[in-house]
């Protein structure tokens, strides 16, 4: 999906559990913000903290609830809980469950060598965007850079870059995909769930200078 030379790089920033990081991520300019309601994740929240947190939201910042093979009751729970939130599936949801919800979604894909990302995206038509992250043992990124240059140059959904990405990799990121969107986690963490609001501002402000490169380069 072809982006403007002034496209502005969404950022969403995953994982949070506190009040204050989620005041701390706004603050920086985070555009989304991520709730993992899947127990076996370090940075798990239940549905109903989920929506506690969500709830000190500003308008136009989104809730993101990420699910992994959750349940039909856990699924309802979460968007009981949090009924504005966009979903994020990083599990194996087939194309038919993800879109049964008729809700907003992101689809997860975890890249590794041989893995075929268009037909994935393709196998999804209803998906707003697809998640390209780390391929590593279990669900998510693990903290882990993938290599870019597995990435097609167009996909027919926006991609959102992640796996690995912290203040000091994110704008070659940026810059080298050119992503609609960015999505972080440890990467701007002081320890798992609790995140570093230092951190969360350098990597918004590397995210935005490299969207001024990019428009500078056009």
């Amino acid at each position: 999906m072809p982006l403007s030379p002034e496209h502005r790089t969404r950022i969403k920033i995953c994982g949070l559990t506190r009040e204050a990081d989620v005041d701390a991520a706004v603050e920086a300019g985070a555009d989304a913000i991520g709730f993992v309601v899947y127990e076996k994740s370090p940075r798990y929240v239940s549905a109903a903290r989920a929506g506690e947190l969500a709830r000190r939201l500003p308008p136009y910042v989104m809730p993101v609830v990420l699910l992994v093979n959750a349940s039909a009751d856990l699924l309802q729970q979460a968007l009981q809980a949090v009924p504005n939130t966009a979903l994020q599936f990083h599990g194996d949801e087939t194309p038919a469950q993800c879109e049964s919800v008729r809700r907003p979604y992101v689809r997860a894909a975890r890249m590794a060598p041989g893995f075929d990302l268009l037909d994935f995206a393709l196998a999804y038509p209803s998906a707003q965007a697809m998640l390209v992250d780390a391929h590593v043992d279990g669900y998510g990124g693990g903290g882990q850079v993938f290599d870019w240059s597995l990435l097609p140059k167009q996909l027919p959904r926006p991609m959102i870059l992640s796996g690995g990405l912290h203040p000091g990799n994110v704008k070659d990121g940026v810059v080298s995909v050119r992503p609609w969107a960015v999505d972080v986690s440890s990467g701007v963490e002081a320890g798992k769930g609790i995140k570093d609001a230092a951190l969360m501002r350098q990597f918004c402000q590397a995210v935005r200078a490299a969207d001024r490169q990019c428009a500078e380069a056009a």
